[in-house]
């Protein structure tokens, strides 16, 4: 059965708590909560989408292109596509943000995916999920809600997820994404 976005999940490493509000081709929309010191887990782009942060509770520093931009409250603060960026809940209370991803695409199965690995335990490191497996799962269902890390270029960010395809391919990981998608 597949993972049900409208339930929360949370990424014990990183912090986060997330919950999707509303999945259309227009937008993904999700309840982000981040605790003190909780954060996205590396500088990273999307590809093709526009991320959206409403603050409804405590403060958000985004980091854009290297320069720092502070959401509070009642705030939003917009990454356009292609833009490479960071946030943090960097204050002692909890942040409380609307997300949309414009277009949605297909980020709701990225989102099962990273739900999957979260409750399965299957997180580690810095990071807070298992890379590899994610990698594969994005090659696997050909995401056009692409994102990856700011600091991997293109073509090497593509053959790691071909290597990554393989090894899941080889390990049975497709028993994973079926568990998490359908």
């Amino acid at each position: 059965m597949a993972i049900d976005l409208y339930q929360p999940f949370t990424n014990p490493v990183t912090k986060e708590t997330f919950r999707c509000l509303s999945c259309t081709e227009e937008a993904y929309v999700m309840e982000w909560i981040v605790q003190p010191e909780g954060y996205v887990p590396f500088e990273h782009i999307h590809i093709s989408q526009d991320e959206i942060f409403h603050v409804k509770q405590g403060e958000i520093r985004v980091v854009l292109n290297r320069k720092q931009r502070i959401g509070r409250a009642g705030e939003t603060v917009i990454v356009p596509r292609g833009t490479r960026h960071i946030a943090y809940n960097h204050r002692p209370e909890t942040l409380v943000c609307v997300v949309e991803y414009k277009p949605g695409l297909d980020i709701s199965r990225s989102f099962q995916c990273f739900s999957g690995l979260t409750c399965d335990g299957d997180v580690y490191g810095r990071y807070g999920i298992n890379i590899p497996k994610m990698m594969y799962f994005m090659k696997k269902m050909n995401l056009k809600a692409l994102a990856r890390p700011s600091n991997v270029p293109a073509p090497i960010f593509s053959v790691l997820m071909n290597m990554f395809y393989a090894y899941g391919s080889f390990m049975g990981w497709e028993k994973l994404y079926k568990k998490y998608t359908e």
